[in-house]
């Protein structure tokens, strides 16, 4: 049997809570659109590069997006000493340039993992907690939630356009 991207997790929640819940919110929502834009899709499909030479798939944002969330949940913000799923110094690229259809559930089942991970690595710190990023200086982890927020969305727009050009899907 073939496998094919699951509908997402359910997320939701009040428009008018507080700050904490909107940023989690926020980030969960854009989480969620991203596997939504995978929804139904084999991992062949999820695999297929938007237009060669360029090795931006579906399947290659999954992977990216699962190192992006270890890099500032758990390496930045906490300074943890952290192994990347994808990433590596000789090929920063390889979350796309590496993209196995055969691996797609795992790397799948593998972000949404990552999505548990994040949200328990930051449960008991403050919004303003901070730490010092090497490119940007000082910075909260209300700011590491705005700039996944920002991360997800720039991508989902990308995921927009692999999904019309696999099966017309849009929306």
């Amino acid at each position: 049997m073939t496998w094919v991207a699951p509908e997402p997790p359910p997320f939701g929640g009040s428009l008018v809570a507080g700050e904490r819940t909107l940023l989690e919110g926020f980030l969960d929502w854009q989480r969620a659109v991203l596997v939504g834009k995978c929804t139904g899709l084999t991992g062949a499909e999820l695999a297929e590069a938007a237009c060669p030479p360029s090795t931006l798939s579906l399947l290659g944002l999954v992977r990216h997006l699962t190192d992006v969330e270890l890099e500032w949940f758990h390496r930045r913000f906490h300074g943890r000493d952290v192994q990347s799923f994808y990433r590596r110094p000789d090929a920063k690229d390889a979350a796309f340039d590496e993209a196995d259809p055969d691996e797609a559930e795992r790397d799948y089942e593998r972000l949404i993992a990552q999505w548990r991970s994040s949200r328990e690595a930051v449960a008991g710190n403050a919004l303003d907690d901070a730490f010092t990023d090497e490119l940007r200086g000082p910075m909260s982890l209300r700011a590491v939630y705005l700039h996944l927020i920002q991360e997800y969305a720039r991508h989902n727009g990308h995921a927009d356009l692999l999904r019309q050009r696999i099966d017309g899907e849009t929306g």
